[in-house]
C-alpha cells in the first residue's frame, strides 16, 4: 500500500480518536524515513523473522523506556518547567502530572511513573487517611483518563506505609486498565499481611505484579531500579535505549543438530542481534540529540544508565524443535501430544535452561558502546500482537499449561538469567476468590524458588493481562464495533486473534480438601515451596 493510501486509511478510520489518529500518522512518518545502515546479513535476518526491532522506528530519536528520578525532581523542582520544589502533597501530585507529559517512550506515554509510595511519603505526614484516599483516588483516575496506555507503570513497596496501602485499596476498587502496578516484596521488610493484601487484589483485578525485590535490587547498583511497561526491570535515572528481540524458534529451525545450534547457529544470530542493537543505539546517542534534553541537564536521567535490552522469545518451540534431533520414532509420535515436551518433561526443561544459560553468558560477555556498565541486559520478551505460532519469552504455550505448582517448577530456573525482566502468567480458576490464602502461598512459593516476578490472571475477572499489560475482556469484545479510548485495547484485540491469549488454561491451585498445603512451614517457608523442592 502506498504511504498516501495508509494515511488516508488512518484519518478516515471511524474507530480511532483524533489523538490516536495523530499517533498513527506519526508512526507512519517515522516508518517512511530511511533505515539506518545495517549489514545485508542483519537485513536478511529481519526479513526472515529471526530478528525483530520491535517497530521502534527507522531513525530512533527517543529511548524505548525512560525512568526519571522523580524524587530528585520533587526535591529540586525544574528550571525548564518553571517549577519550585514541591512543598505538600497537592504540589507533588501536580508536579508529577506535569512531568509525566514530558517523559518520552516508545508509546509516547511514560512507561514509568515512579516508586510512588517512596516519593510521596514525605508529603503525607499527619494527613488524615480519608483525605489522602480522596486525593490519590482522583490522581489514579486522572492517570487512566489522560494517559490512556496500559504500559504506564507504578511501583510500590516493599515497605509497609499508608501510601502503599491506599493505592492498593484504590486499585482494587477502580479496577482500571491503567496504570499497571508492581508491588515490591522483600521477605526481610514486607509483613505477610501486606503481601496478603496485594495477592488478594490479584484475586479481584489481576493486579499487581509481585516483584522479587532482593533478586532485582541485587542486579543493579545503589541508585536503584524500576519495573516499567509490561514487567521490564531497568536502572533508575536511566532506562532502555532500545529493545531488539531474537526468535529462538526460527534460530532452532536453522540448526541441523543440537550441537550445531549451540556451537554455531545461536552465536551467529546473537552476533547479528548485537549488530542491530549497536546501530540503533548509536543513532539515538550520537545523532538524535535526545541526551541534550532538560531531563539530562537537570540530572533526572543519566546517559550512562541506559542499556539495550537483548530480548528473546519462542523458547518453547526452540526446545521442542531441537529435541527432534535425538528423538526415536516412538518419542516423535508422543511429541505430537501438546502436553508433552517443554514445560512438561524434565529433559525438555533442562534443554531450555541450557539455552537460557548460554544466552546469559553471551550477553554478559559481549561489550556494547552504549550499555549499563558496558553491557546489554537479557530480557524474556512477552510477545507482540502480530506473533503467530510462537510463544512469548520462555513461557509454556498457551492452552497447554500444567497445574500452577508444576508450572512454577518448570520455569523457576530460567528467572536467574533475565535481568531486564521475565514474567510467566499463571491463569487461576475463579475458586481462588473464596480462598485468597492460596494465591498468597503460591506467590510466596514462586518467589522463594527464584521467580523474579509473580503474575496471575483469575479466569473470571474482566481485567486480565495480555503480555504483561492489562486489558478488559469486555473492551476486546467491544473494540470492533466502537474502538476504545485506551491506546492499548487494539493491540490486545489483535493479540486475542493471533497469539491465543484467551486460550490460557485456568487451573486450580490445589485440591480444596488439602488445606494443609497452604499452611506455613515451621521455618517460615511456604509449605508449597517445600513441596516443590
Amino acid at each position: 500500500m502506498l504511504l498516501q493510501d495508509k494515511l488516508v486509511q488512518i484519518v478516515t478510520n471511524p474507530q480511532l480518536s483524533s489523538k490516536q489518529k495523530s499517533n498513527y500518522l506519526a508512526l507512519e512518518a517515522e516508518a517512511s524515513l530511511p533505515y539506518m545502515p545495517i549489514s545485508t546479513e542483519v537485513k536478511a535476518a529481519m526479513n526472515d523473522g529471526i530478528i525483530c526491532d520491535m517497530f521502534e522506528g527507522h531513525a530512533p530519536f527517543k529511548p524505548r523506556y525512560v525512568l526519571p528520578d522523580y524524587a530528585r525532581y520533587l526535591n529540586q523542582g525544574s528550571e525548564y518547567l518553571e517549577l519550585s520544589p514541591a512543598q505538600d502533597l497537592d504540589e507533588a501530585l501536580n508536579a508529577l502530572t506535569i512531568l509525566y507529559h514530558h517523559v518520552p517512550s516508545v508509546t509516547n506515554i511514560p512507561v514509568y511513573l515512579g516508586q510512588l509510595d517512596d516519593i510521596l511519603m514525605p508529603f503525607v505526614e499527619r494527613m488524615d487517611a480519608e483525605v489522602l484516599y480522596r486525593k490519590l483516588k482522583l490522581f489514579w483516575i486522572m492517570l487512566d483518563r489522560t494517559l490512556p496506555d496500559a504500559f504506564m507503570h507504578v511501583n510500590i513497596g516493599p515497605t509497609d506505609n499508608i501510601v502503599c496501602r491506599t493505592l492498593l485499596r484504590i486499585d482494587a476498587e477502580l479496577k482500571q486498565v491503567a496504570p499497571n502496578l508492581t508491588f515490591m516484596y522483600d521477605p526481610a521488610v514486607t509483613p505477610d499481611e501486606l503481601l496478603l493484601l496485594a495477592t488478594t487484589n490479584i484475586c479481584q483485578c489481576s493486579k499487581p505484579h509481585i516483584a522479587n525485590y532482593p533478586l532485582h535490587s541485587g542486579a543493579f547498583d545503589e541508585r536503584g531500579f524500576g519495573i516499567v511497561s509490561c514487567y521490564n526491570a531497568l536502572p533508575l535515572a536511566g532506562g532502555a535505549n532500545t529493545l531488539v528481540r531474537l526468535n529462538l524458534k526460527e534460530v532452532a529451525l536453522k540448526a541441523n543438530s543440537i550441537n550445531d545450534f549451540f556451537d554455531t547457529v545461536l552465536p551467529n544470530y546473537c552476533s547479528l542481534t548485537f549488530e542491530l542493537i549497536e546501530a540503533r543505539s548509536a543513532f539515538l546517542h550520537q545523532e538524535s540529540h535526545f541526551f541534550d534534553s532538560f531531563l539530562v541537564k537537570e540530572q533526572l536521567i543519566d546517559e550512562s544508565r541506559f542499556a539495550p535490552m537483548f530480548g528473546i522469545y519462542g523458547m518453547a518451540e526452540a526446545v521442542n524443535i531441537l529435541r527432534t534431533f535425538t528423538a526415536t520414532d516412538a518419542t516423535k509420535l508422543s511429541q505430537r501430544d501438546q502436553h508433552t515436551g517443554y514445560g512438561h518433561q524434565t529433559d525438555a526443561n533442562q534443554l531450555g535452561y541450557r539455552i537460557s544459560a548460554t544466552l546469559d553468558a553471551i550477553v554478559k560477555s559481549t561489550p556494547v558502546a552504549h550499555g549499563y556498565h558496558g553491557r546489554a541486559l537479557l530480557h524474556s520478551q512477552g510477545g507482540i500482537s502480530i506473533d503467530k505460532d510462537v510463544t512469548p519469552g520462555v513461557r509454556i504455550p498457551y492452552g497447554t499449561e500444567p497445574n500452577p505448582i508444576a508450572h512454577i517448577q518448570a520455569l523457576a530456573q530460567h528467572h536467574q538469567y533475565y535481568t531486564a525482566g521475565i514474567s510467566d502468567i499463571l491463569t487461576i480458576d475463579e475458586t481462588v476468590k473464596s480462598n485468597p490464602q492460596a494465591m498468597f502461598q503460591l506467590c510466596k512459593a514462586a518467589l522463594e524458588l527464584g521467580f523474579r516476578e509473580f503474575t496471575a490472571n483469575v479466569a473470571s475477572n474482566d481485567l486480565m493481562r495480555v503480555t504483561g499489560y492489562m486489558v478488559k475482556r469486555s473492551d476486546i469484545e467491544a473494540f470492533k464495533q466502537c474502538g476504545s479510548r485506551l491506546n492499548t485495547t487494539g493491540l490486545a484485540a489483535e493479540a486475542a486473534v493471533n497469539t491465543g491469549i484467551l486460550q490460557r488454561q485456568a487451573r486450580v491451585i490445589a485440591h480444596e480438601h488439602s488445606p494443609c498445603v497452604f499452611e506455613l512451614a515451621s521455618n517460615g517457608q511456604s509449605a508449597i515451596a517445600l513441596f516443590l523442592r
